[in-house]
Formats: structure tokens, sequence, C-alpha cells
């Protein structure tokens, strides 16, 4: 959130004081007024009960208080009056949050601690019992004459805040990329140190299926989300890597996201019942995996999203094509797959029913594509088949059920290579 939150500041004048403040690396923990202290930590609250995932359905309100000079620039501030559904991390030194002005949503930023030292009026009113991610404090928070200042214009709420939404997409496709990485090497550290049946566990015929299907989908979403991050470095000197990653973030964030579920589920039955218990990481990542991907936006949001920017500019689509092309040519299966994904987008503009399926043919093709230019050819020819093919003799439902195209050699191959080596 402090990364995604130094978008906003930046716009703002009156708030350039927390933008150099977000860069610090030194934590304290107190109340000072932000210009005391060596850096800050950076809260986002804007889900209300009755709207979920629909931030235009926000019913906190804002009036206009007063002007002033604030850290050399002028804020206009405003009372805001409300109650938010989920806040993360409540102990932040500012958040970002929603407010309707005259029936328009407005961005604003609420300081903890306003300028003559005293505390802001921010009242947390429970925290959540949540099935995992415990460490962090989610919790419920209401507004009662609390103020913040205005970050853009009136009701151009909503906008601001897709700046910064983008950044944090791309967290959560990345961080679940590095999630379905913490599970696999954890599985591959536990099936090939424990003994069984006469070898180790990784060596036993299913086991290398396992690992090996496990292995070919780990790479490809950490290749994916890579690739979306280095565009992300461009957007703003690049129109064409800005339109690619405006389709393709909310892809990868709705794919990896989706996907890390799955990862965690056979990550932990690798390891049998002791993934199962508390003594071990394994039963806390398993709880931890579903979380990215409802917050920031649920997996049918991601989707609309996809669809959104296809609809709103052609770029996008052309963006995401040329990013294809320099690797056609190189396997007749991609080839084919990337042909056929034309007519399934085309008709999922036309229909938000195609959205799901059409966000996933992104996301394969566009894995296919860096496997292709990063890979090595075992792990390229298993993708290819399996997540390709589409067909009984290639892949099936679960990890694991890698068809006879595939042999045990090639999986003991991904699973040598995927192992970390010390």
């Amino acid at each position: 959130m402090a990364y995604a939150s130094y978008a906003g500041f930046s716009h703002e004048p009156a708030l350039k004081i927390w933008a150099e403040k977000a860069l610090g690396t030194v934590y304290e923990n107190s109340r000072r007024e932000v210009a005391d202290k060596p850096s800050v930590v950076i809260g986002y609250a804007m889900t209300e009960k009755q709207g979920g995932s629909d931030l235009r359905e926000t019913q906190t309100t804002a009036v206009f208080s007063h002007t002033a000079d604030y850290h050399g620039a002028t804020a206009h501030w405003y009372e805001l009056t409300g109650h938010k559904w989920f806040c993360s991390v409540p102990q932040s030194d500012g958040f970002f949050t929603l407010a309707k002005v005259n029936g328009g949503v407005t961005c604003f930023f609420l300081p903890r601690t306003l300028p003559d030292g005293s505390y802001n009026r921010f009242f947390i009113q429970r925290l959540k019992d949540k099935a995992g991610n415990r460490s962090n404090a989610g919790s419920e928070v209401e507004y009662s004459g609390t103020l913040a200042i205005r970050v853009g214009e009136e009701g151009r709420g909503l906008r601001e805040i897709l700046s910064h939404s983008h950044l944090t997409r791309l967290d959560f496709a990345v961080g679940s990329a590095g999630l379905m990485r913490q599970v696999l090497t954890l599985a591959l550290n536990h099936t090939t140190t424990r003994g069984g049946f006469g070898s180790s566990l990784a060596k036993r015929p299913m086991m290398a299926n396992v690992l090996a299907d496990m292995a070919v989908e780990v790479e490809a979403a950490t290749l994916m989300a890579l690739r979306i991050a280095k565009a992300t470095d461009y957007i703003d000197s690049d129109p064409q890597q800005k339109a690619f990653a405006r389709v393709t973030t909310p892809m990868a964030k709705y794919f990896n996201c989706s996907r890390v579920v799955a990862v965690a589920n056979e990550a932990l039955q690798c390891h049998g019942g002791n993934g199962f218990v508390e003594d071990g990481p394994m039963a806390r990542l398993y709880r931890e995996a579903p979380l990215n991907s409802v917050w920031e936006g649920t997996a049918n949001m991601m989707c609309m999203d996809v669809r959104r920017a296809m609809q709103k500019d052609a770029a996008c689509r052309d963006a995401l094509f040329a990013e294809l092309a320099d690797v056609r040519g190189q396997d007749v299966r991609f080839d084919a797959y990337v042909n056929a994904m034309g007519p399934l987008l085309d008709a999922m503009l036309q229909d938000e029913f195609l959205a799901r399926p059409a966000s996933e043919a992104i996301a394969r093709s566009l894995q296919g594509a860096e496997l292709l230019r990063h890979s090595t050819p075992e792990v390229i020819d298993v993708f290819m088949k399996t997540r390709l093919g589409g067909n009984m003799n290639s892949w099936g439902a679960m990890f694991g059920s890698l068809g006879p195209s595939v042999t045990q050699a090639q999986a003991d191959i991904i699973v040598e290579r995927a192992r970390v080596k010390r």
C-alpha cells in the first residue's frame, strides 16, 4: 500500500511530504506528525458494507471545511462522516479513502495526526476475525467529523484511485507468484528428503508428475508477473507498454491469485497430514492463499476490467498481440492457440459471459510467450502440450494429471530444475 500510495501523493502538491516519508526505511511506531517522523506507513480504507467491490456505492459523505497551508502547499480540508467495512493496517499514519461530495465520489487522504499535533477523529470499531492473514489487523472504522485532504477534483475519486490500484493489483499478481514459489519449494524439500516405498517421495512416479506439473505452473506464473512489472516501469514513457500493462495487470491479478489456491492445496497434500498442523508453515500458507483473490477486487471484477480496458481502448488489444508477435513461428501449438484467441476476444467484447475464459486465454498466451523467451525445452514442451493442448491425453483438471504425452524422464528434469540448490 505504501508503494501504491506514492502515485497518489505525487499528484497532490500538499502531500509532497508524505511522498518523501513513504520512501523512508526506518520505522517509528509513534503518532508524531508526519514532518517529525523518519518514515510513514500508509493504508487504504475504501470498501463499505453495502457496496463491496462497487465503489460507486460509497455512502460516506464529505463537506468542505477550510483551506490552509500544509507543509508549504495549499490543502483543501473536508470533514468526513461514514463507515468503512474493510480497513487494513489501521495503525497506519494515514489513509487514502473515498467519500461523496454532492453525490460525486471523491478521493481523500486522511492523516491520523493533524498539523497541530492533535489526533484525528478515526475510530476503530472492531478487528476482523479472518480465516488467515491474521498478522494484518483488518478492521472496521468509523469517521465522525474526521478531517481529510481532498486529492484531485471533486467527483473524480474513482479515476484517481485507479492509478493506485493498478500498482496494488500488480503487487498481488507478483505476490501470488511468490507464494506459489514458496509452497512449491516446501513441497520439493519435503518430498526429496522424505523416504517412502523404497525411494524418496519425489522419485515416485505419481509424485514426480505432481511436482513437475506444479513447477511448470509456478514458472509460467512468475514470468508473466515479471513481464507485466517490466511494462509498468514504462507506463509514463511508452504508450504501447502502458496499453499492454492496462489490460494485462487485472488479467494477471485474476489468474495468479486464483491459481495460487490450487498450488497451495497440492503442496499441502505433498506433506500429508504434517501439512495441516501448525508446527510447520504449510497450514498458514494454505489459509493465506485465497486472500489475494478477494483483495483489491475479486476475480470477476478483474475480468470485467480486462474487458473494459479492451472496449475503451483498441490499443490494449493491439499491444497484447504485438507482445506475442516476436515469438510466433517458434512453436506451432502456441501459434494455433494465439490464432484461436482472437475470435474469443471479439466474442468477449460483445458478451460479458466470456470474460473469464478470455482472460485465461490471455494469461496462457502470455505465459507461453515468456516461456519461449526464457525457459528450457522440457518446460516449454510440457506447457504447450498441457496448458495449450486442450484434450484428455495432455492434461486433466488436477495437478499431477500430465498425460501420456509427457514422460517421467521429462518430469524428473523439470523437478530437478525447480529445486533450490544450496
